[in-house]
């Protein structure tokens, strides 16, 4: 593994690490994950020193070899200043946080852990090369920004904040999804590299790239997408001075960065993004002056130098990109720390809107310090770095303007823009710092601790050093310059220039509209909502959401036989068509192949038409279970005893669930439909019945080669070293599709429990001790001769002196007694034997659950949790971890996912006993199905059983009142 999967690694273990941590020391644990990221900052820091002497460094680990897709990580220049960024203000805002938090708040371990892997994944997309390994990272921010946006779960701002910056990100993250299929289809690799050097053309892959621009401008907030950005400002401070600042919002910069090269010729390319760019920095900085919140203001103002760097990368020349790194660069620096103070200010006053704070400047002057420098950057004021981006910025697109409309387009845009830029940053300095006429002085609910004022001032200071070591930061910028004439040295003093003029030009009149909007007592003139983007947002989704209720409202109406109406009509319809449309019926067609069928099938249908005139629903379900035990009879007859053994299990286990479903529904079905209905569902009964039939008559006389699964033992045995070639499949051969089977077993589970259980599914009855149980056992054995004696009233079972006496069954009590652990044995023996005869893990965990039913059915709640104290979620849990620990661990030895070994143990006389890795699979099968019957028993019986219990002693009281 490579130095920079490593450091992805650190990373991806730190973030669940970082939950319990902070659990355990509180905010203090930020100061470990500060120094987690400081230390990859380091670490790629001395793995860039050849890069920025001109090497390019790549590592890959194959990913999926039969699609040609592997884990593809580049450092180039770019990536390398992006990697720094993300990793080096990701560890000053941690360090930030160590203090902004208070003591023991609530959800603080959680926004740690998910702050980290925000930060893993940030730091995987500008370092992978795969573009659809980009696309995971991509998505992994998204997510990750969700998570951290709705950080305070209690108010519903940020809940809604949250939700509409991950639907406007994701949805732009699938258009790129799209875009990069394309692309990498047409470029014959997946590597961005290759693509952008490959630079495919035609319609498609057009159409590709403008997908992509799709992405990268719904990430960066640019119009029409603005409008999420500053709705997110209602998370935590630190979250917007990363996300928002410093990484998530420059990815889609990034993206356009790496696409520039390869693909600005691209006809509208460049328009598009020059034109969206200057709508949103004009847009962004008119919203920024009418703001009276501070950190509003710095949110609309980071949207419209958003657009400022994607108008600058826009106009598509190296030269022009080179400022607008420089611009990008100087942008984070400024804004980080702005977001920042905003949050120290709101700690200390307890107010952020700028017509309540006032004094400030001087209660806070190190804060206030802090803030002009940063500021004063922002608005492009010598000698900061702010102002050497936006000189070079300036002065690219003055000699760009000379051959090209569009970059004078841009100029004067960028000069208009930064006029607004200028005024809306001494706009909040006075809103933030200076004394109000008739506003009292804020009192300070506390002072901004040492590391709250550091952090902030490590930002401002790089903004002096980055002016001030200008031609350093230059070295660095001008080796991504790729093709095209070299654009001008970064440097405080360039001269007298028609760029200086223009940046002296922006300072005074930006000043002017900054002193004019800061009068006191100023009515800034609202905006209607109605023509915004987050307004037309409003009505997409309320529209959507009408939609669904109109559709719920026709196809969700709560009766089950509309349901299967609509499924069975539609399945007649469409499968229907296809075979009287298409369908080659067989020359010829075998009824019958053995003479036992003729009574089994007439018995089946002999329930099915019993069960339509049953009024009973215990007689429906005992009816329809005769089929299914049919079904059984047929398949043992076929040769096929796994499927046989399965079937009735699974029929008697559903047998059981519905029987403990309808004992708390009306005994006898409801009143018969009218004979409308029974013809309408008869006439549907029928059709899906010959639909059915005439499809398994056709595909059964379509088969015209040797059918694959003759080959399956072999295969099996080969493979999977098992002479059951059921269960080598199910385990081996198609162990991914046992995997996610057994994941709906545990969605089923967890659903079933969610119905019945009021607050938590576990257990938490008082369990009978197995001493208690063995001393009444000993007890009984001893006395059960004397009837006169106490102990002979002691139960076969554990739990048996529980149950009421009128509900007992002696016979039963010791049958189950009896059977109970024949049926364990028997479990155990189909689990480990499946291998090679008729069973298996899921099998096993049948009859083990059937075990379970057994002691529940005669001993009662009381008995079930006796007999198993554990958590029915945990025995689930514990049975898919190991299923999946069996998939992965092959991994680690070079092997694919869910390769089996084995071993053959030579016993002497005994035989030999074969020992496969993939019985450990199925002894998580294993589980899963027991715990799945334990938690079915415990939801629909023993939580049923409490209820009942429950309501008749509320009855007995009742009565006993009156």
């Amino acid at each position: 593994m490579g130095a920079m999967m490593s450091v992805l690694l650190v990373l991806a273990l730190a973030a669940p690490a970082a939950y319990p941590l902070v659990r355990r020391v509180s905010r203090n644990g930020f100061f470990a994950l500060s120094g987690v990221l400081a230390l990859a900052f380091v670490a790629l820091l001395v793995l860039a020193q050849p890069v920025f002497g001109g090497a390019v460094l790549t590592e890959s680990l194959p990913w999926v070899p039969q699609l040609s897709l592997t884990l593809t990580f580049r450092l180039d220049v770019l990536s390398a200043l992006f990697a720094l960024l993300v990793t080096g203000a990701g560890s000053l805002v941690l360090l930030y946080c160590a203090r902004y938090f208070d003591e023991g708040e609530a959800g603080l371990p959680r926004f740690a852990a998910v702050f980290m892997g925000f930060a893993m994944s940030m730091l995987g997309l500008v370092l992978a090369d795969d573009v659809f390994l980009l696309f995971v990272f991509w998505e992994g921010t998204t997510i990750f920004s969700f998570l951290l946006i709705g950080h305070v779960t209690r108010l519903r701002t940020s809940n809604a904040a949250a939700l509409q910056a991950l639907i406007v990100t994701t949805l732009g993250g699938l258009a790129m999804l799209v875009g990069f299929v394309i692309l990498a289809h047409a470029a014959g690799s997946s590597l961005l590299s290759d693509i952008v050097a490959a630079a495919p053309t035609g319609p498609a892959a057009v159409t590709a790239v403008f997908l992509v621009l799709a992405g990268a401008l719904s990430k960066s907030a640019i119009f029409p997408f603005h409008f999420w950005l500053p709705g997110a400002m209602a998370a935590p401070t630190p979250v917007s001075a990363y996300l928002h600042a410093a990484a998530m919002v420059k990815a889609g910069v990034y993206m356009i960065a790496r696409l520039n090269p390869g693909f600005s010729e691209v006809v509208g390319y460049r328009e598009a993004l020059v034109i969206l760019g200057a709508i949103t920095m004009l847009n962004g900085g008119i919203r920024a002056l009418k703001q009276y919140d501070i950190k509003l203001i710095v949110a609309h103002g980071t949207v419209s130098q958003l657009g400022l760097l994607i108008m600058v990368f826009g106009v598509g020349d190296p030269r022009a990109s080179f400022a607008g790194l420089a611009l990008l660069f100087a942008h984070a620096l400024a804004k980080a720390p702005l977001f920042l103070a905003v949050g120290a200010i709101d700690h200390a006053a307890g107010t952020r809107d700028l017509r309540k704070l006032s004094g400030l400047g001087r209660q806070l002057p190190a804060l206030a310090v802090i803030t002009i420098i940063a500021a004063a950057s922002m608005a492009g004021v010598p000698p900061f770095i702010g102002f050497v981006a936006k000189e070079a910025a300036f002065t690219e697109l003055l000699d760009l303007a000379q051959d090209e409309p569009l970059a004078g387009l841009a100029f004067g845009v960028a000069v208009l823009g930064s006029i607004l830029t200028v005024a809306y940053m001494a706009r909040f300095l006075w809103g933030a710092f200076a004394r109000k006429p008739g506003v009292a002085d804020c009192g300070l609910a506390h002072r901004p601790e040492i590391v709250s004022l550091s952090v902030p001032a490590v930002f401002a200071a790089l903004t002096v050093l980055g002016g001030l070591l200008a031609p350093a930061v230059d070295s660095v910028l001008q080796r991504t310059v790729t093709g095209g004439a070299t654009p001008e040295h970064l440097a405080l003093w360039h001269g007298f220039t028609p760029a200086l003029g223009a940046s002296a030009a922006v300072l005074v009149l930006g000043g002017l509209l900054g002193v004019l909007l800061s009068r006191p007592g100023l009515r800034m003139p609202a905006l209607p909502d109605r023509f915004s983007a987050s307004h037309a947002y409003w009505l997409v989704t309320h529209r959507v959401d009408s939609i669904a209720v109109r559709v719920t409202s026709l196809t969700q109406r709560g009766s089950l036989p509309f349901y299967l109406a609509v499924i069975l009509i539609v399945l007649v319809l469409t499968l229907g068509g296809a075979i009287l449309t298409t369908a080659e019926w067989p020359e010829e067609v075998t009824l019958v192949t053995s003479p036992v069928q003729v009574p089994i099938a007439l018995i089946m249908i002999v329930a099915a038409l019993f069960s339509l005139r049953a009024r009973t629903r215990f007689q429906s379900v005992v009816l329809v279970g005769i089929t299914g035990y049919g079904m059984a009879a047929i398949f043992a007859m076929h040769g096929a005893p796994d499927l046989a053994l399965t079937q009735a299990l699974v029929e008697t286990v559903t047998l059981i669930a519905f029987v403990l479903v309808i004992r708390r529904l009306p005994q006898r079905i409801g009143s018969p439909p009218s004979k409308r209905v029974r013809w309408g569902r008869a006439l549907i009964g029928i059709s899906v019945g010959l639909v059915i039939g005439a499809f398994a008559v056709i595909a059964l006389g379509s088969r015209i080669a040797e059918p694959i699964s003759l080959q399956l033992p072999e295969m099996a045995y080969a493979g999977g070293h098992g002479a059951n070639t059921v269960n080598v499949m199910l385990v081996d051969i198609r162990g991914w599709d046992t995997m996610g089977e057994l994941s709906v077993i545990l969605a089923a589970a967890t659903g079933v429990a969610s119905l019945v259980f009021l607050n938590t599914r576990a257990d938490l009855r008082p369990k009978l001790r197995r001493r208690d149980a063995r001393s009444q056992a000993q007890a009984h054995l001893l006395h059960v001769a004397d009837p006169n004696h106490p102990a002979s009233r002691v139960s076969w079972l554990l739990a048996g002196r529980q149950l009421n006496p009128a509900r007992r069954s002696i016979i039963l009590e010791v049958v189950v007694r009896l059977i109970f652990h024949a049926l364990i044995i028997l479990s155990i023996y189909l689990l480990l034997t499946g291998h090679n005869t008729p069973g298996g893990g899921f099998a096993g965990g049948l009859v083990a659950g059937l075990a379970l039913v057994a002691r529940y059915l005669a001993g009662g709640r009381h008995e079930l949790g006796a007999t198993v104290p554990l958590d029915a979620g945990r025995i689930l849990g514990v049975g898919l971890a190991l299923a999946v620990s069996m998939a992965i661990l092959p991994m680690f030895f070079g092997q694919s996912a869910l390769a089996s070994a084995w071993i053959d143990v030579d016993l002497g006389p005994f035989g030999t006993l074969p020992l496969v890795t993939s019985t450990l699979f199925d002894i998580g099968v294993y589980l899963v199905v027991f715990g799945l019957i334990l938690d079915v028993l415990r939801s629909l019986g023993a939580e049923i059983d409490e209820h009942e219990e429950a309501e008749a002693n509320s009855f007995v009281d009742e009565e006993v009142n009156r």
